[in-house]
């Protein structure tokens, strides 16, 4: 379809509708402060200066009024346009006076929408090029918030004439290769195109010898006559009663991270194509170019700019992309090779409960051609990995309630799964599965036992009901017994266990489920009734070795209470437990699991001094098993603290946690990276770091190197079966996430990101 396979006007990077805020908006008072705030870029009457004319309609970054207002508060990145601080209610009223300089000029809507729905999804052939509502092509623009974007009569003439509005292009490469397509984006020295089936072209400019306009026509020549034009534009304007059916996903033809890819990732090192690397949470790489005999040449090769600080995200990479979110759910895709943009998306938030949540995310999942984003407002977000565009987003539950997710889903066959931050304000955590197609909830298992269950016998009184048990990181997955392993936090209040007598089922633990129905099959809990919120959220690594002279399928994990475990993971037998880190609570753990507690170290009013502190022995930082090696290798902070107790009545969405603790400012935060025999418990080697954190983790690779992130800023690499130091690099802020690997034209690069930034590296 001619007329709206072109539509790109300004349309670069769409963003998802949003619900327009309740908050009055005056357009004269909008009016007084635009003279007073924003003439002197904007000029008078906004008809532009040194910033753009803001009178025509047409915007850039966000359309809608809620995104036109969050443009004016927060500023614009990568741009000139600096923050405001306006209230909701002022920022809006100035849209509303901007959108009164135009909305008078515009024609009035004289189709019919239904007739114009049928055009668009059949005779006009739109889909095939144009997206709506998460449904139809990417070659052209996506069109779902054209109609709130744009007015009739700008609709039209677009319409009109779409050449003036795209950048069509042909372009012959010194092979002689001819590409036909639209120009998604370029620097000066890369071109990204865009062709016509869909596929993705990454160009070095020094490969092109000619380029030019495109003579030939890119897509069908049919046109539609006044009355079809009128009625789409009227359907595209009021789109809302469209619902495509998403049941019926084919991912690209030349982009698909297929279910038996995720579940065979260890066959294409080359990719990263989970948040732990694989389903099994090994989070190592068979990348072999890095060796002990070359590391020390290893370079800085791009960095890439978030925008913003508290960057925890692993990347995603797949076939030369990488995929990575930043503050308050922003996101982005990049050509691995550059770190080039190749596309952004950002999401409108509401003032979510940071009191119960931090204010990050850790990554995307992939599956198929679609990215799945979890967010702090607690929406699961499908996108189009080639796009940005948005296929879904729906709500996994209420934020209000102090509800978020900060964590990469897990992509596994068929389905999404996600948890939520629940620990620190009365609430009760849940893992939930999604249709990965439709966004449709499939089930639900709670973290902290329900009404029914033997369970919540485990819990005093009516405790349970605001008993915690957050579900706050990243679960694991054996295809091969087909069960999904999550592991549960602390329960709440986090250091006042007088008022939940009991073990607390099932938090601090792991739980063995059914990907299909939910149905809980085994659970084991590392530390019954937690009073220093030692959450159990730490990696269950799944690993198949001998043991006991047998082979078995284990798991393993370096708990935040500083003990080592190995469990069967097909029955969640206890096989070994053996602390890893410094620990003062716990003379060991007996037969069956259970920790022998040493009396007098739960919090009391006066304060008990115990160690761990409170972020553990260990953390959410990725460890890494190594299969050359045998090794298991995590990063370790050995801090103390005094804890105290205070009883108070639970009131969620508010904070509910039962006092604290102080950190032995003696003792400090000291950190180490260990290798661990995970067959034993026992230390293999010990490489000091100046600070311990609960953030940074370490990467196991194929080479030989093992490659760790200290909280002080330093990616340091070590040999994996020594720890002898080999490389270091000061990326010139705190690092709060894990180092990954991945290769594109067989470049191995290893990547890390520290508080504002993602740095690669590469052999010269």
């Amino acid at each position: 379809m001619k007329p709206f396979a072109l539509l790109a006007v300004t349309l670069l990077g769409a963003l998802p509708a949003v619900a327009q805020s309740p908050h009055a908006a005056d357009a004269a008072s909008g009016g007084r402060l635009f003279a007073k705030y924003c003439t002197a870029c904007h000029g008078a009457n906004a008809k532009g200066g040194r910033a753009p004319d803001l009178t025509t309609g047409q915007w850039t970054h966000g359309a809608a009024t809620i995104e036109i207002a969050r443009n004016i508060q927060q500023g614009i990145e990568g741009t000139q346009m600096p923050g405001f601080p306006f209230s909701d209610e002022q920022a809006q009223s100035i849209v509303t006076w901007l959108r009164s300089l135009h909305l008078d000029k515009d024609e009035p809507l004289t189709g019919d929408a239904k007739a114009g729905q049928q055009v668009f999804l059949g005779a006009g052939g739109c889909t095939g090029c144009h997206m709506l509502n998460g449904q139809g092509g990417r070659f052209g623009p996506n069109l779902t918030k054209l109609g709130q974007d744009r007015g009739v009569k700008d609709l039209r003439k677009s319409v009109s004439d779409p050449s003036k509005h795209i950048r069509a292009v042909e372009v012959q490469l010194k092979s002689g290769t001819v590409i036909r397509g639209v120009v998604i984006s370029e620097d000066t020295f890369s071109l990204y195109m865009r062709d016509p089936q869909e596929k993705l072209h990454f160009l070095r400019k020094q490969d092109v010898q000619r380029r030019g306009e495109s003579k030939q026509p890119l897509m069908p020549t049919a046109a539609l006559n006044a009355k079809q034009v009128d009625d789409v534009i009227a359907f595209l304007k009021q789109p809302g009663g469209y619902d495509p059916d998403r049941s019926q996903w084919k991912p690209a033809r030349d982009f698909n991270i297929s279910y038996a890819r995720l579940k065979n990732s260890a066959a294409e090192p080359q990719n990263w194509l989970s948040y732990w690397g694989d389903l099994r949470g090994t989070h190592y790489s068979g990348l072999k170019s890095i060796t002990p005999a070359n590391v020390a040449n290893l370079t800085a090769k791009w960095t890439f700019q978030f925008g913003g600080s508290n960057i925890e995200t692993t990347p995603i990479v797949a076939d030369g992309l990488m995929f990575v979110t930043g503050p308050l759910n922003a996101a982005a895709a990049l050509d691995a090779r550059t770190g080039h943009p190749i596309w952004r998306y950002r999401r409108p938030l509401p003032d979510v409960h940071s009191n119960c949540t931090v204010m990050t995310n850790r990554g995307f999942a992939i599956l198929g051609d679609r990215l799945y984003l979890a967010t702090l407002d607690t929406h699961l977000v499908s996108l189009d990995a080639k796009t940005g565009n948005v296929i879904f987003d729906i709500e996994v539950d209420d934020y209000k309630k102090g509800f978020s997710i900060t964590h990469a889903p897990l992509a596994i066959d068929g389905k999404i799964i996600v948890g939520v931050t629940a620990g620190e304000c009365g609430l009760t955590g849940f893992v939930d599965a999604y249709d990965a197609a439709t966004g449709k909830k499939l089930w639900r298992v709670y973290s902290v036992a329900q009404p029914g269950d033997p369970a919540l016998a485990s819990w005093s009184g009516k405790s349970a009901e605001t008993g915690g048990g957050p579900t706050w990181m990243t679960g694991t997955y054996d295809a091969g017994t087909d069960t999904l392993y999550w592991t549960t936090g602390n329960p709440s209040p986090d250091y006042d266990g007088s008022v939940r007598l009991g073990d607390n089922l099932y938090t601090c633990s792991v739980l063995a489920i059914d990907p299909k129905t939910g149905r809980l099959k085994w659970h084991f809990q590392f530390t019954p009734h937690d009073v220093h919120d030692w959450d159990a959220n730490e990696t269950p690594v799944l690993i198949d070795a001998k043991f006991g002279g047998k082979p078995r399928k284990l798991l393993i994990q370096a708990n935040r209470n500083a003990f080592f475990y190995v469990l069967d993971r097909e029955t969640g037998e206890f096989l070994l437990g053996k602390a890893f880190a410094k620990q003062t609570w716990a003379k060991g753990i007996d037969a069956k699991g259970r920790p022998i507690v040493i009396p007098n170290t739960d919090p009391t009013p006066e304060g008990n001094y115990v160690c761990p502190d409170a972020s553990g022995g260990t953390n959410w930082n990725s460890p890494s098993y190594d299969p050359n090696t045998g090794l298991f290798y995590v990063s370790v902070m050995e801090a103390c603290a005094v804890y105290s107790s205070l009883t108070k009545d639970p009131k969620p969405g508010d904070p509910y946690v039962g006092t604290g603790q102080q950190l032995d400012d003696v003792v400090k935060t000291p950190g180490f990276v260990k290798a661990i025999d995970p067959l034993t418990g026992s230390i293999r080697w010990n490489f000091p770091l100046q600070l311990g954190s609960p953030a940074t983790g370490v990467l196991g690779t194929g080479g030989g190197v093992l490659f760790a992130a200290s909280k002080d800023g330093y990616l340091v690499g070590l040999d994996s079966r020594t720890g002898k130091l080999l490389w270091k690099y000061q990326t010139g802020a705190e690092i709060r996430s894990s180092p990954i690997s991945y290769a594109v034209d067989g470049v191995q690069y290893i990547a890390v990101s520290n508080d504002s930034s993602l740095i690669t590296f590469a052999l010269p």
